[in-house]
């Protein structure tokens, strides 16, 4: 796989990384496998997806402790980033609160570094601002361990530009998540435009669920999950709005059917057509649906494709 560098002056890492969320909680849980988890990270790596993404959050540490049972040998292969700032209230709802005090980034750092079994964690994430914490102290806490070696590069997780400003003047921001696919774009939008942001500051945006959560892959015809999983309470996948929804799957699998590509494949070309800087974090537990993520790299949309893709209808439902 080809790599793209970490904002301006970071890593080179493979132009798609991995999302690792799914392996522990979120999505169909019953089908949850850390063995098999396990060698899709091994797998991920042999591919050249060098760059790791997980939460201190996601199942309350588990992922972190998969994602760590991989970096105990080959730790010099990946650039890990992990995220700090919610906070598991119960872990069957995956109800949570947010924490951004200093004492909580400090002690959940600590907690990061162990189950990952590493000594530096590459890019740190604030997850969410917390409301009650000024972005300020926050942040500065988190510089305080840039400054003495835990941590390499601080970023932010669904933010405004004036929030990223505001912790760029204390900080560099390396990199900005937030949600962006064919049916998410709000990082684009006029006034909000995180990606072109980063673009200018030499961060790397890093795009979560770049597959609609699995919607855009066109794998599913009408909405059936199991309980618990997030999709089961979305509005988009809502019977009537999922119906509605369809109709970008269909102009997606136009556009996959003029290059002999998957939609899923269509829908990381995409991204990836937003910006050198932008780099994709689609999830799979599956080693198939990995392989195929992985050739959307080399899937190059013309400029037709794109103009249709633009054009793709807002999706029924709201956001979420």
């Amino acid at each position: 796989m080809r790599t793209r560098q970490w904002g301006g002056t970071g890593p080179e890492v493979g132009a798609i990384g991995l999302g690792c969320m799914g392996m522990s909680w979120g999505y169909a849980e019953s089908q949850r496998n850390d063995d098999l988890s396990v060698t899709v990270l091994e797998q991920a790596l042999d591919l050249g997806i060098t760059h790791l993404d997980t939460a201190d959050v996601y199942g309350d540490g588990h992922n972190e402790t998969l994602v760590g049972r991989v970096l105990a040998h080959r730790r010099a292969e990946a650039v890990v980033a992990t995220k700090v700032g919610l906070v598991v209230d119960d872990l069957v709802t995956r109800t949570m609160h947010r924490d951004g005090s200093p004492a909580h980034i400090r002690r959940a750092a600590e907690a990061s570094l162990r189950r990952l079994g590493t000594d530096v964690i590459d890019v740190y994430y604030l997850h969410r601002v917390d409301p009650a914490v000024p972005l300020e102290e926050t942040w500065g806490a988190m510089a305080e361990l840039v400054a003495s070696g835990k941590v390499r590069r601080l970023g932010l997780s669904e933010v405004t530009v004036g929030e990223i400003e505001r912790a760029h003047r204390i900080h560099p921001v390396s990199a900005v998540q937030s949600e962006l696919s064919l049916w998410t774009r709000d990082p684009l939008a006029a006034g909000t435009d995180v990606v072109g942001w980063c673009a200018a500051h030499g961060a790397a945006f890093v795009p979560f669920a770049p597959l609609g959560r699995g919607f855009l892959t066109g794998a599913f015809d009408r909405p059936t999950f199991e309980a618990g999983d997030f999709r089961a309470t979305n509005p988009r996948f809502a019977d009537a709005a999922f119906a509605a929804n369809l109709r970008i799957v269909e102009a997606v699998r136009t556009v996959a059917a003029r290059h002999g590509a998957t939609p899923a494949q269509v829908a990381i070309a995409w991204t990836l057509a937003q910006g050198t800087h932008v780099i994709p974090i689609p999830g799979t537990k599956n080693p198939r649906y990995l392989t195929e993520n992985v050739m959307a790299e080399a899937l190059h949309l013309s400029a037709e494709d794109l103009v249709a893709l633009d054009a793709l209808p807002t999706p029924v439902g709201g956001r979420y």
